[in-house]
């Protein structure tokens, strides 16, 4: 397959969409060999975040006013649209106009607009099951489903529903918010492979469950080739560019790439817990020092105690928990609040299993 190569330094060119602080950049550079050249953030406080990580890359703002047609070309689209309305421990509103999680109808105008070679998405295990709100065309009429009896005998396979055609459209069997974004990346003529991925599977000690979507565009150079919209019209608005940053980017230079993700050290089974760690962790003792071993840091103290307010999750734990170098979010330079940065956090990617999901699906393109 073909890959578009930037003609500056032959690194493919991303762009971030709903970008936090730079998890699911970090895995993309990784594993393409890529250098994020925008992103789309709308909280600036973590906005700053990511700008000083990647001091040359404008902030193009809220998506929902971004003008894709003066945008620069991306190789590379990334984002994981908010999660919100098909969390499982949120309503499952679906992917229905006015939803946070609705936001991935901008998302989908960008791949439009944009035509990425890739488009690399990330979203909770709701994903899977939470629905997604179709509306039915005007007129219609249903002359493009198979009819009854189209299967031998007229019989109906079990589990399936009776129309092959008719698959999610049912008041009862509503189409899930995973396939709808898949549906809609094949409008957009991109194959796609997803997979689901605990953070445990790659040694992290809390589950962590997320869905990872890999799509490849399958026409070089499309004409006339978009999407077929469904839940209303897109936002054609402009945004002001900015770096959200106190200081001119030359003074702040970017890590080199290879510093940004130190490569994981190789755990083997089972791993040795002195007395210190039990009597520190517990039950969580091994699932610690597992991994402690592989980011090659000790773990910082879980918690921040106080008489007002009782025991709260340490950022810099909660940090150390996504893998992330230290001081990614919570340096005291990005004059973020402990609850901003823990929202930061909460909301993040965590880097290395977006790589491992990530790998596994490109490889699914070359088999």
């Amino acid at each position: 397959m073909s890959e578009v190569e930037n003609t500056n330094d032959g690194r493919l060119r991303v762009g971030s969409l709903f970008s936090g602080y730079g998890g699911l950049d970090l895995a993309v550079e990784e594993i393409f060999h890529a250098r994020t050249i925008w992103f789309s953030e709308i909280n600036q406080p973590i906005a700053r975040v990511f700008s000083h990580h990647w001091p040359d890359a404008p902030n193009l703002g809220d998506i929902t006013t971004i003008n894709w047609n003066t945008v620069p070309p991306v190789d590379i689209l990334c984002g994981g649209f908010p999660c919100q309305d098909v969390s499982t421990v949120g309503k499952m509103a679906g992917l229905k106009p006015g939803t946070r999680s609705g936001l991935w109808s901008h998302m989908a105008a960008a791949i439009d607009a944009l035509q990425p070679e890739w488009v690399v998405i990330e979203n909770v295990r709701g994903l899977l099951s939470a629905p997604a709100i179709r509306t039915i065309p005007e007129g219609d009429n249903d002359e493009q489903r198979n009819p009854r009896g189209a299967t031998p005998s007229g019989a109906t396979p079990r589990g399936v529903e009776s129309d092959s055609w008719h698959v999610g459209e049912t008041a009862a069997r509503p189409l899930r918010a995973a396939g709808a974004v898949l549906g809609d990346l094949a409008d957009l003529r991109c194959d796609a492979q997803w997979i689901g991925l605990p953070a445990t599977a790659i040694g992290a000690p809390h589950p962590r469950y997320r869905v990872f979507i890999l799509a490849h565009r399958t026409l070089p150079n499309p004409t006339g080739v978009g999407r077929v919209p469904w839940r209303g019209e897109f936002a054609a608005g402009e945004s002001t560019a900015g770096h959200d940053c106190a200081e001119p980017s030359d003074h702040r230079p970017c890590p080199p790439r290879s510093e940004r993700l130190p490569a994981p050290r190789r755990v083997r089974e089972p791993v040795v817990v002195d007395r210190a760690a039990f009597r520190r962790w517990g039950r969580y003792a091994e699932a610690v020092t597992r991994w402690e071993q592989i980011t090659s840091r000790a773990a910082p103290s879980p918690a921040i105690l106080s008489d007002e307010t009782g025991p709260r999750p340490a950022p810099l734990f909660v940090e150390w928990l996504m893998g992330l170098p230290s001081g990614w979010v919570t340096d005291a330079s990005h004059g973020l609040t402990t609850n901003q940065q823990l929202a930061s956090l909460g909301n993040g990617v965590l880097p290395r299993q977006a790589v491992a999901a990530l790998r596994t699906a490109r490889k699914m393109f070359n088999s």
